[in-house]
C-alpha cells in the first residue's frame, strides 16, 4: 500500500471552515491513490482552556485525570473531520488512541509510545477507509489514557509513519515551512527547502517553534522524512531528512533566537573540585534546565565567577535554591532578565573554517557585546542584551547570505 500520514495542527483545525478545508485537502490525496492516515491536534485554544480548568479545580490536579481531560480536545477534532468526510461521500471514522491501540509507557503527561497495534488500521485502510486518529495520546498497560506532552501530535504522526512504513509524513501547520529565521522578526527571512534532522533539532531546541525537539528526534531515530507545509496555501514546504539526502547546502542554514532567558552569576565562589556539581545538582532535582555556562577563575585559582542561563520562569526558584544551598559559598548572586540568545546553525560549519570569527565580527561591527558563548559541532550560540536582538538577527542573516 502507498500510505501517507497527514498531521493537522491546532490552527489548521481551528474553526469549522478550516476543518472543511482540511477534509478537502485529505480528499486530494485519496484522489492521488494514497491510503491516508490522518492525525489531528485539538482545535486551537482548546487544550489551553482544558488545562486552565484543571488549575481552577485543584493546584495539585491528578496527572492521570489531567491526561483524560486534555486528550478530549483531539477527540472533538477527529469526529468533526471524519463527519465532514462522511458528508462528502467517503468512508471515514475517528480512532482514539485506545481503540487502535497506541501503547505507551506508564508516565502520565509525558509518556512515550512503545508500540502501535497495526492490524485494525491496516484492515480499515484496505477496505477503503480513512482513519482519523487522535494525536497526543495513547494508553498504558493499566488501560489508562496517557498523553505525550505538548506538541505530542507531531510525535504521534511520526511514530505512525514509522510503524506503517508510510511513504510520506506531512505536518500541516499555519506556516509555509521552516525559515532561515523568524519571519516576524525579519521580513526577508527565506523558506528553507531542505534541512537535516540535526539542524532542525538544534533550531527547534534553540527557539524555532515549528516543531517540538522530541518529535524531530523521533523522526531522526526512525528515519522518517517529514515535510512541513501550510494548510492555508498550496505551496511546497520544507523537507526534514538525513544529511546525505541534501546535495546543496550553505555553511549556515538558519538563525534561532530565544527571548525568555535569564542570566545568573555567582560572584566569588570558593573554587574546589566538585563545586559546579554542587551548584547544579539541586537545580536539576527541581527540574530547572541550565543552558549556557561560563566560568572565570581568579589568577590565584582560589575563587571563580560562574555564569549560567535559565528560563525566566525559573528565576525565583533558582534564587531560593541557590541562596539556601549550604554546600557552596559565594560573595554575591546576580540576575539579569534583559538578555536574549542568538544561535547560528548549520552542518556546513563542520568543514568550513572561520565561521566563529565571522559571527563575532558581524556582531562587533554593530557594537553588540557578547556576554556568554556556547558551541556544538553544528551551532554557535551567544547571549546578548535583549535590545540588540533584532539588530543581531539582521547582521548575521546578511553575513551568512541567508536571504540570497
Amino acid at each position: 500500500m502507498k500510505i501517507v500520514v497527514l498531521k493537522f495542527g491546532g490552527t489548521s483545525v481551528g474553526s469549522i471552515d478550516r476543518i472543511k478545508k482540511v477534509a478537502d485537502l485529505i480528499i486530494t490525496y485519496i484522489k492521488k491513490k494514497y491510503k491516508v492516515i490522518v492525525v489531528t491536534s485539538a482545535m486551537s485554544g482548546v487544550t489551553n482552556d482544558l488545562v486552565n480548568k484543571s488549575k481552577k479545580i485543584s493546584n495539585n490536579f491528578s496527572n492521570a485525570e489531567y491526561d483524560v481531560l486534555v486528550s478530549s480536545g483531539e477527540q472533538v477534532s477527529c469526529a468533526l473531520i471524519a463527519g465532514r468526510l462522511i458528508h462528502k461521500g467517503f468512508n471515514s471514522r475517528s480512532w482514539m488512541g485506545w481503540q487502535i491501540p497506541i501503547i505507551t509507557d506508564d508516565k502520565h503527561k509525558y509518556s512515550k509510545i512503545d508500540k502501535v497495534n497495526k492490524q485494525k488500521i491496516i484492515k480499515y485502510l484496505k477496505s477503503g477507509g480513512i482513519p482519523i486518529v487522535t494525536g497526543f495520546q495513547g494508553i498504558n498497560k493499566e488501560n489508562r489514557i496517557t498523553t505525550i506532552g505538548r506538541g505530542g501530535s507531531d510525535a504521534s504522526a511520526i511514530v505512525l509513519a514509522k510503524f506503517f512504513k508510510a511513504e510520506r509524513c506531512i505536518i500541516y501547520t499555519d506556516v509555509e515551512g521552516v525559515y532561515t529565521t523568524d519571519p516576524k522578526k525579519l521580513r526577508n527571512a527565506k523558506k528553507i527547502e531542505v534541512i537535516s534532522y540535526e539542524e532542525m533539532l538544534e533550531m527547534a531546541s534553540l527557539g524555532a517553534k515549528v516543531m517540538q525537539p522530541v518529535s524531530i528526534q523521533d523522526a531522526r531515530l526512525g528515519r522518517v522524512n517529514i515535510e512541513v507545509k501550510s494548510s492555508f496555501k498550496n505551496k511546497s514546504g520544507t523537507l526534514i531528512t538525513k544529511r546525505k539526502n541534501i546535495t546543496h547546502r550553505k555553511t549556515i542554514t538558519g538563525i534561532s533566537t530565544t527571548q525568555n532567558d535569564a542570566k545568573v552569576t555567582l560572584v566569588g565562589v570558593k573554587d574546589r573540585p566538585g563545586i559546579a556539581a554542587s551548584i547544579f545538582k539541586p537545580l536539576s532535582e527541581s527540574s530547572i534546565n541550565v543552558d549556557m555556562v561560563v566560568q572565570n577563575i581568579s589568577a590565584d585559582g582560589k575563587e571563580t565567577d560562574l555564569t549560567f542561563t535559565i528560563k525566566n520562569e525559573d528565576l525565583n526558584k533558582t534564587r531560593k535554591i541557590t541562596n539556601s544551598n549550604r554546600k557552596i559559598k559565594f560573595k554575591k548572586l546576580l540576575f539579569d532578565k534583559n538578555v536574549s540568545k542568538v544561535s547560528i546553525i548549520g552542518v556546513g560549519m563542520i568543514t568550513t573554517p572561520g565561521v566563529t570569527y565571522r559571527m563575532f565580527q558581524a556582531l562587533a561591527k554593530h557594537k553588540i557585546n557578547i556576554q556568554v558563548i556556547s558551541t556544538s559541532e553544528i551551532k554557535i550560540s551567544v547571549l546578548i542584551h535583549k535590545k540588540n536582538l533584532n539588530k543581531a538577527i539582521k547582521a548575521l542573516h546578511k553575513e551568512f547570505k541567508l536571504e540570497a
